[in-house]
């Protein structure tokens, strides 16, 4: 019988997980508007008082907006762009939590993404990170 329990939460967890996860994503898709194609990747973490940290390339002469959401707010979710060497290139903390950054490369360079959720607002949940390029 605990067995049983034991599964039909987890299914249950898997199943909540799911569902915020995709709400997440259609409010991310929005915030690329019209002038942003997608670089197709949706980049997802379920956070809980951690980061995530993921890893691309950004091409020169390419203008981009990268996009986080955590909720319905746009607000919920930190981001930081760092080059190799660990130096910060942009952090949204500095500007109120802006849920995107446009910003245009002159040289390509492989950077490295953390997300996380600003703990003051938000303490465990989906975050979705999208990169779209202008078109």
């Amino acid at each position: 019988m605990k067995g049983i329990l034991l599964i039909a939460f987890g299914l249950f967890s898997l199943g909540t997980f799911a569902q915020d996860c995709d709400g997440v994503v259609k409010e991310c898709k929005r915030l690329l508007s019209s002038d942003f194609v997608s670089d197709g990747q949706v980049y997802t973490a379920f956070l809980d008082r951690e980061k995530a940290e993921f890893r691309t390339t950004l091409y020169g002469g390419t203008t981009y907006r990268i996009a986080t959401s955590a909720g319905t707010k746009d607000n919920y979710a930190l981001f930081t762009i760092k080059d190799p060497d660990g130096h910060t290139l942009f952090s949204n903390r500095n500007y109120k939590n802006a849920p995107y950054w446009d910003f245009k490369v002159e040289e390509s360079i492989p950077v490295i993404i953390e997300t996380e959720l600003d703990l003051d607002l938000k303490s465990s949940g989906c975050v979705v990170m999208m990169i779209g390029f202008k078109r």
